[in-house]
């Protein structure tokens, strides 16, 4: 499959996504664990069907230690035994987070009460701009087609 775009080649791309990507440089230092961001990326890519962006963090969670059985059970996380209490609340929060349509009601206050129960507020800063940017770069290679396979885990710094 060819890409509609090509990110990398496009002037007016490189300009702004520079910025956008910077986003996710910054979360990579933020207070919210690494493996919390890692599982948190890769179910709102599952959720929005960003083959791309699973392939992406199913490969740097890995890389960085993360067992095969919990990438596994990402997509079934609220039946699966082997997250934390606060893993479960950051995937909960994700999901209503990208799911806004359905509900119609955006994130509940239960959920977002559960999550509060975990994390800081720095940390609940940095998952709330984590969902949306993920959310964010979902659409952009979704609409664009990117193809996924050939990542490999630091390539794109």
């Amino acid at each position: 499959m060819d890409a509609r775009l090509d990110y990398f080649a496009d002037r007016t791309a490189g300009e702004i996504l520079k910025y956008l990507m910077s986003t996710g440089r910054a979360l990579k230092d933020s207070p919210l664990p690494a493996a919390t961001q890692e599982l948190v990326a890769l179910r709102v890519s599952q959720i929005n069907g960003c083959a791309v962006c699973v392939d992406i963090h199913t490969k740097e969670a890995a890389a960085v230690g993360e067992s095969p059985v919990r990438l596994n059970l990402v997509a079934a996380w609220r039946e699966a035994t082997v997250f934390t209490e606060a893993e479960r609340a950051a995937l909960e929060l994700a999901e209503e987070g990208t799911r806004v349509a359905d509900a119609a009601t955006g994130v509940s206050d239960r959920v977002w009460a559960h999550a509060s129960e975990h994390y800081d507020q720095e940390q609940l800063t940095a998952l709330v701009i984590l969902v949306s940017f993920m959310n964010a770069v979902n659409r952009l290679n979704i609409l664009t087609r990117q193809p996924a396979g050939d990542y490999e885990p630091g390539q794109f710094g």
